[in-house]
């Protein structure tokens, strides 16, 4: 079997990476930017964290910020003619997956016009061409987004989302600056963390998981466990938001390259249908949908425990499996990550359409254990 590894062609890290960007575009050769961002960092000041370097380097930019937090068809089509008018050269992505999703798509488009129904880059799409060179700065520790290959967009008329996996979507850079996330609320530190946490355990048990991915996300794991709890607590800990920061990012490489598995499946419909965060929906999902792979996972579920700090000396494989789900369990209540679709507004009518999105979802047949329709409902009606 071959297994393919794809990643940035640079990464920088650190509070302050941020100033790394005028040289970064540089060496791109590129002088003008589109900024692709959304109203709230805008309004909040974080996105002028970054414009600020692009004005004090004397490098031109316009700003594009019609991206919401599920971004739409819509959002990427507006955001093409943007781009087009505004005589920009290269992206500048600032904010979470919904930012620099919506900048791939831009980005693919402009290089693929063949695409420019944005419809027909649902799942492996033959593009030709790499995107327009993107730089993403993210805002959040969660998606990863500025170092995966996929990128996710709603589908208005179907009322889906759409997965699209391309390699050539991945950004050409990619600056993780901690000091973008210490004004993150709390509720959006444990739903974007969590989501981190998903990668890194579906990463670490999906059908296409190897050795190279392993190693990256059990280290994901283990960091998350240590540094979420702290970053939720107290939003300004340097320490806890760079972990989280680096975290994320290495969650993302690994599952960027294997797949994830049934969490997201069930949790894509959640967002498409009813708008919910897509941190919040995969939290509520995952200690569940763990229980349900455990049968499989019997050998690495006692690694996902202890990298969770759980001190298995004694157990059972059974034993220390079912304490991870447990201790993921936990950190989940511990970050007043909502526990029931109920609370959410969900309804037990709901959950057919639901389980029907999630059954035909990119990433559902990534999961370790094969799912039906009526597994779905069932997992579903769970956690009702």
């Amino acid at each position: 079997m071959v297994n393919r590894f794809i990643l940035n062609e640079v990464s920088y890290f650190g509070p302050g990476a941020r100033k790394e960007l005028p040289a970064a575009a540089r060496q791109l050769g590129k002088t003008k930017a589109l900024i692709v961002t959304d109203p709230g960092l805008l309004k909040f000041g974080v996105a002028k964290m970054v414009t600020d370097v692009l004005d004090e380097a004397n490098i031109a930019y316009e700003i594009f910020s019609d991206v919401k937090p599920n971004p739409t068809v819509s959002n990427v089509k507006n955001g093409i003619e943007a781009f087009k008018k505004s005589g920009a050269d290269f992206i500048v992505a600032i904010g979470g997956g919904s930012s620099i999703d919506t900048a791939k798509g831009i980005g693919i488009v402009i290089r693929n016009p063949e695409f420019s129904d944005i419809v027909s880059l649902e799942g492996c799409a033959p593009t030709k061409n790499k995107s327009v060179p993107i730089i993403a700065l993210p805002t959040t520790a969660g998606t990863a987004a500025e170092t995966t290959i996929n990128y996710v967009i709603i589908d208005e008329e179907k009322q889906k989302k759409m997965v699209c996996v391309d390699p050539n979507d991945i950004p050409a850079v990619a600056i993780i600056d901690a000091e973008l996330m210490y004004s993150l609320p709390k509720s959006l530190t444990a739903a974007t963390g969590m989501d981190a946490l998903t990668h890194a355990i579906e990463g670490y048990i999906t059908k296409g998981a190897w050795e190279l991915s392993d190693m990256f996300e059990i280290e994901a794991i283990r960091m998350i466990a240590r540094h979420l709890p702290v970053a939720v607590a107290n939003p300004t800990d340097a320490t806890a938001r760079s972990g989280m920061a680096l975290a994320q990012y290495v969650a993302g490489m690994a599952f960027s390259n294997v797949g994830l598995g049934l969490v997201h499946g069930m949790a894509h419909p959640m967002g498409s249908l009813f708008d919910i965060p897509h941190g919040v929906a995969n939290a509520l999902l995952l200690p569940t949908i763990m229980e349900f792979n455990m049968p499989l996972c019997l050998d690495k579920y006692p690694e996902i425990a202890r990298a969770m700090g759980v001190d298995i000396s004694g157990m059972s494989k059974e034993e220390a499996s079912r304490a991870a789900c447990e201790a993921v369990r936990a950190l989940a209540v511990e970050v007043e990550i909502p526990q029931h679709l109920s609370d959410l507004g969900i309804k037990e009518s709901d959950i057919p359409r639901l389980a029907e999105q999630a059954l035909a979802d990119v990433c559902t047949p990534g999961n370790p254990r094969d799912v039906t329709l009526d597994d779905i409902i069932a997992l579903y009606t769970k956690v009702l």
